[in-house]
């Protein structure tokens, strides 16, 4: 799910318009860019979940982040994400992306077979979570659409409201939410084609 991220990302925006778009996009995939040095380096990895799929087939993975996309390690991202940006912006804008961060491992919690765990490197061996949507690559890829539509619309509701009270023009909020609908899209399409 990555698109379904920038959706929920785009939707927060909505309501809390002093956190930068580009730093609730950043904070909803800080797990992920947390993993790429760790995926990288053979610390965490990815296996597909049907080897006889298509290399990149939308949700065939098997993700062994043990310690990016573990609920602790979620958790730690979220505070440090958090006051790294609540520092120069404030407590609410830091909470606010620290929940950001936090989200993307609640919404991999419903796309993910069961290859979240609880603590780092899955220190105790406690059962792995994950409700597994991703075994029906149709139903995920409508729920990520969904995710992107509420969240595009949100986002442009909010804008045309900011506009009509003179904080802006209406073309511009138009532009931006068309904008923010068409990344959203453009991303899900990326992913379920697997590139």
């Amino acid at each position: 799910m990555i698109a379904g991220h920038f959706g929920f990302a785009a939707a927060v925006k909505s309501r809390a318009p002093q956190v930068p778009l580009w730093a609730l996009m950043l904070a909803c995939q800080w797990m992920d860019v947390a993993f790429i040095p760790l995926f990288v380096a053979g610390v965490e990895r990815m296996v597909p979940a049907n080897p006889a799929a298509p290399p990149g087939a939308y949700g065939n993975a098997i993700i062994y982040a043990d310690d990016t996309h573990s609920l602790l390690g979620a958790v730690a991202l979220s505070i440090i994400f958090g006051i790294a940006f609540g520092l120069p912006w404030g407590r609410r804008a830091g909470l606010i992306l620290g929940g950001m961060v936090l989200s993307h491992w609640v919404l991999d919690l419903i796309t993910h077979r069961q290859d979240l765990p609880l603590l780092p490197g899955n220190y105790g061996s406690f059962p792995r979570m994950g409700f597994g949507l991703w075994q029906w690559p149709a139903a995920t890829a409508a729920l990520e659409a969904a995710i992107v539509l509420a969240g595009a619309w949100l986002y442009w509701s909010a804008a045309r409201k900011v506009a009509a009270t003179g904080g802006g023009s209406e073309r511009r909020a138009n532009v931006a939410g068309a904008l923010v609908l068409a990344f959203g899209l453009l991303t899900l399409g990326l992913n379920v084609a697997g590139m």
